[in-house]
């Protein structure tokens, strides 16, 4: 196993990761990725499969942080973690709420309503899409442990090893709680959809309009 010229190893880093994936990462992202779980109310196996692509977002955004800190030292990462990180979670949320929106029928249909397990395309490996984008806008999120990660890949002075720094510490991030809590919010949702019909609509609407006001709200501050 290479190490650092600083004496920081991949096993350091992949634990480093795996403390904030157990602690601060859960609290960061849930409100994200639950509701988006939750609006869809497809079930365990779907929201599993979304939370997995959210982690996969996190996992690439890290090894590409990394990579340009290896490449540029820390002024690039720090400026993708700023501003440019802001919009990024913006934005990734904001597209998320109005995929969610778009997913539902449209209004106005001459035909019978159909059931609510047709108001979304249920399994459509697009759909995967919003979760991965979330999951890699919200690694640019500040905190102590992508610092040091970033300083570690900075100091390597080798953009491959500051990238194969950034995978590790993605890797050990995907240890999180989240891989349970979001299929329990998907499976909470498909159990109000079952019970109650008349719920689906607006349990996916009020999932949307949550997700579209956190990116609005990581946004809108930035231009005043």
């Amino acid at each position: 196993m290479p190490e650092m010229t600083t004496g920081v190893g991949l096993w350091t880093v992949g634990l480093l990761g795996a403390s904030m994936g157990l602690t601060a990462c859960s609290v960061t992202c849930l409100p994200f990725i639950g509701t988006w779980a939750l609006g869809r109310a497809s079930g365990w196996p779907e929201a599993l499969r979304h939370t997995l692509s959210f982690l996969a977002g996190r996992v690439l955004a890290y090894t590409l942080l990394a990579l340009f800190a290896g490449m540029a030292g820390m002024g690039l990462a720090n400026a993708l973690g700023g501003i440019w990180g802001s919009l990024a979670i913006g934005g990734a949320s904001v597209f998320a709420g109005l995929w969610l929106l778009a997913g539902k029928r449209p209004a106005g249909c001459a035909r019978p309503a159909a059931p609510a397990e047709q108001i979304i395309h249920w399994g459509r490996p697009r759909d995967a899409a919003p979760p991965f984008l979330m999951g890699a806008a919200l690694a640019l999120t500040p905190c102590t442990p992508l610092a040091s990660l970033l300083a570690v890949a900075a100091q390597a002075g080798e953009p491959l090893r500051g990238a194969g720094f950034g995978l590790v510490f993605g890797l050990g991030a995907t240890l999180t709680p989240m891989l349970l809590l979001v299929p329990l919010a998907g499976r909470m949702g498909k159990a109000l959809r079952e019970e109650r019909d008349w719920l689906a609509p607006w349990l996916l609407r009020a999932a949307a309009l949550v997700l579209i006001a956190l990116g609005l709200r990581r946004i809108v501050p930035l231009f005043y």
